[in-house]
């Protein structure tokens, strides 16, 4: 898992907002990304839901924010909406390539299969991480970033 002080591996990923994402369109202001299980199960709606809400907040200081996931580019769109986030991009990352590099990917204890932890990184603007947020309870966990960033 990328920790603080890492340098953010390049990436590039379509939001649901038809933004193409990654750290070189984003290097020159902070960043916030947030890694979710599922679209449209009740803890990621939550967390979607409040990162939305808190999204004007962020954007006033500076900082953009990302939601990531597994799924395609309409799913996400699809989701943003669901969560009264439309404006939220949330991040297609179909075969977990974007999770992986930033460890939020875990494989299954079987072996078979994994899924994207809820893990949340604040990027710096010259593109390191700065704090990392693990095992990630979603209620609450949208004003607890913007604090860390005001």
């Amino acid at each position: 898992m990328l920790v603080p002080g890492d340098e953010v591996p390049d990436f590039s990923l379509l939001s649901g907002t038809g933004q193409k994402v990654g750290p070189g369109e984003l290097r020159g202001r902070p960043w916030v990304i947030y890694f979710y299980p599922k679209d449209n199960t009740p803890g990621c709606t939550i967390e979607t839901r409040e990162f939305g809400q808190a999204l004007a907040d962020f954007t006033a200081r500076g900082v953009a924010v990302f939601g990531c996931s597994v799924g395609d580019v309409a799913a996400k769109a699809a989701f943003a909406a669901a969560c009264d986030a439309p404006t939220l991009a949330l991040l297609a990352d179909p075969d977990h390539r974007v999770a992986e590099i930033f460890g939020a990917w875990k494989p299954s204890v079987t072996g078979s299969g994994g899924g994207v932890a809820r893990v949340t990184f604040l990027v710096s603007a010259n593109g390191k991480v700065e704090r990392v947020w693990e095992s990630v309870k979603p209620a609450g966990h949208a004003a607890a970033v913007l604090a860390a960033v005001s």
